[in-house]
């Protein structure tokens, strides 16, 4: 297995459970292998569907986040008979993974250290929070191997706009920690032995917000994205009215005036 899946309770009594995803190729700095893609893709789908899942955590295994595609995979598509269209279904499977993490009503929390190279500088910037550590190297190396960020190109315009994305892609850009901090690409940075507290500190964040109210917004927000905000008036309403007069609106209404936790909280 190219991942290592584990699903842990909610910690602090909340409802639910967290899964957490870690890229298992330490010898390779956790490049991306064709197959480490679909097992991230099916561990997604797979908590998707159990129904309990909250958040997704990804990280990495042996000091690093990820180093990219895999070179090895790369070959073998420019080896295949029809090496053209061999290379662009790779690259496009990989695409498809990012669309997913991006899409997913699910919270997502990135732990980042080491290199976080291509492929990994996507994830980075499709997960909803990322901690880094101090070791973290952000770089976005591919137009100095003549190479272009095709699949990773649209998530770093979102998380960056579009004159830093400009910038890093024509420099084949190297950030460190704290210059990710301070692009917003990473949250919090800490030193590698507070990863942990860090992340505990902010799964009890999450946890406080209801499930179906954390995966509505985060569609809202999608589509405030790409629309002006006049357009999303009405079915921004229709939105707010349903969480209202929902099951979660209802207990944490409730909760609020009664000043009790909400069923789905941490203690």
């Amino acid at each position: 297995m190219t991942i290592l899946a584990r699903y842990e309770p909610a910690p602090g009594g909340a409802a639910g459970r967290v899964l957490h995803l870690t890229l298992n190729r330490p010898e390779v700095r956790n490049a991306m292998s064709l197959a480490m893609v679909g097992e991230l893709r099916a561990a997604l789908a797979a908590a998707e569907a159990e129904g309990d899942v909250r958040v997704v955590v990804l990280r990495g295994h042996g000091g690093h986040f990820c180093a990219g595609g895999d070179i090895k995979d790369m070959a073998a598509a420019h080896a295949s008979p029809d090496g053209r269209a061999a290379m662009a279904e790779a690259n496009a499977r990989f695409g498809q993974l990012c669309t997913a993490f991006a899409a997913t009503g699910l919270a997502t929390i990135a732990v980042v250290e080491g290199t976080v190279m291509g492929g990994g500088f996507g994830l980075a910037c499709v997960a909803d929070v990322v901690l880094a550590a101090e070791s973290a190297r952000f770089r976005l190396p591919e137009t100095s191997l003549g190479l272009v960020p095709a699949q990773i190109a649209p998530f770093l315009v979102e998380r960056l706009g579009v004159a830093e994305t400009r910038r890093l892609a024509v420099t084949g850009g190297e950030l460190d920690a704290h210059e990710a901090l301070g692009l917003r690409l990473a949250h919090e940075v800490h030193p590698a032995d507070g990863l942990d507290a860090a992340l505990h500190r902010v799964l009890g964040q999450v946890l406080r917000c209801a499930p179906q109210a954390v995966a509505a917004t985060k569609a809202l927000i999608a589509r405030a994205r790409l629309q002006p905000a006049a357009s999303l008036v009405a079915a921004a309403a229709d939105v707010f009215a349903g969480a209202v007069l929902g099951p979660e609106g209802i207990e944490g209404t409730a909760a609020f005036v009664r000043k009790r936790r909400p069923a789905w909280a941490p203690a």
